[in-house]
């Protein structure tokens, strides 16, 4: 690199096919003396952007290159909150990647007082936000370490409204259940914040049955303070969710509820026993009509009943179900 460096005509700065120049890819790789040699040189620009809009800075936090993190902060003229073309700071991308062993560049970067840990990107969203929504290990580890520091908000709602708590409350990753208990344990965590469209943590948790999210639907539906009735914009309530998407625990649970009404119609007037019929979900069905005291009989806006609605799905055990209540209107042919 020396001699290269030496010659007359080398532009240090002259970028790849995918923008990337030789000081991005040193800090990618974590050559720490390669990132130093190139830093030494006056007309180094350590601020460029590749294709993807990354910083070499955001490149070296996130493949967890703690050495070239260190070199980066010593230098004077770095910004340590520098953002990418999305506006994440090298912070977000640490924290967010910590499979690939970027804990020691998170401590780096939250041990400085100029570092912004609440900085939002184009989207609103922290470091907390992005952390919580990762799919890989290391989830609850980074939450900690963030929540280390005194000044991280763990409320602040991105640009659609949505808080920490209810991106993990729709995260699939199997450490969703911790990270919401340490959200949960917070005082200054609002567990009923709704975001721009009205859904709360409660709402997005019980609208999948499958991975960490129905662990954290149960979770939220074991607090007191958790309200089970709140409507989103379009007047669906979190039992509405959760029978549309047949998650028969989460719908057990909130008929336990206290106030739980089945038969609370949408702004299209379909009720939960409309969506579970029309969505095949046959065990929610009986569920329903069982225990939670449902009218199958209540019509949409286009006086289509729940029996109507399981008819255009073809479900035969779901139809006969509905057809021997009270309520049921026949299926229109």
């Amino acid at each position: 690199m020396k001699t290269v460096l030496g010659r007359r005509y080398v532009n240090p700065n002259r970028p790849d096919r995918y923008g990337q120049t030789a000081i991005h890819l040193a800090a990618k790789e974590g050559h720490d003396g390669v990132v130093k040699l190139l830093l030494g040189r006056k007309d180094i620009k350590h601020y460029m952007l590749d294709n993807d809009g990354l910083t070499l800075f955001s490149w070296a936090a996130w493949k967890g290159k703690d050495g070239v993190v260190k070199l980066l902060l010593g230098r004077e003229g770095v910004d340590p909150n520098m953002p990418d073309d999305g506006g994440r700071t090298p912070l977000s991308w640490a924290a967010s990647s910590l499979y690939n062993g970027a804990e020691d560049a998170v401590k780096l970067l939250l041990g400085r007082e100029d570092v912004d840990p609440n900085m939002p990107g184009n989207n609103g969203r922290t470091p907390l936000s992005w952390v919580v929504s990762s799919l890989y290990s290391g989830v609850e580890d980074a939450v900690k370490l963030l929540l280390g520091r005194e000044d991280v908000n763990p409320d602040m709602p991105d640009n659609g409204g949505r808080t920490p708590l209810s991106r993990a409350a729709s995260n699939w990753n199997g450490e969703a259940e911790q990270v919401a208990k340490i959200l949960l344990g917070r005082e200054d965590v609002n567990p009923n914040m709704p975001d721009n469209g009205g859904r709360t943590p409660l709402s997005w948790a019980v609208s999948n049955r499958y991975g960490g999210k129905g662990k954290v639907a149960k979770l939220l539906l074991g607090r007191e303070d958790v309200d089970p009735n709140i409507p989103d914009k379009r007047g669906r309530t979190p039992l509405s969710w959760a029978a549309a998407s047949g998650h028969y625990e989460a719908v057990e649970l909130l008929l336990g509820r206290e106030g739980v009404n089945p038969n609370i119609p949408d702004k299209r007037g379909r009720t939960p026993l409309s969506w579970a019929a029309g969505g095949r979900r046959d065990g929610v069905v009986e569920l329903l009509l069982e225990r939670g005291g449902a009218n199958p009989g209540i019509p949409n806006k286009d006086s289509l009943t729940p029996v109507s609605s399981a008819s255009r799905k073809w479900r035969k055990g779901v139809v006969k179900l509905l057809q021997v209540r009270k309520y049921a209107h026949p299926s229109p042919a």
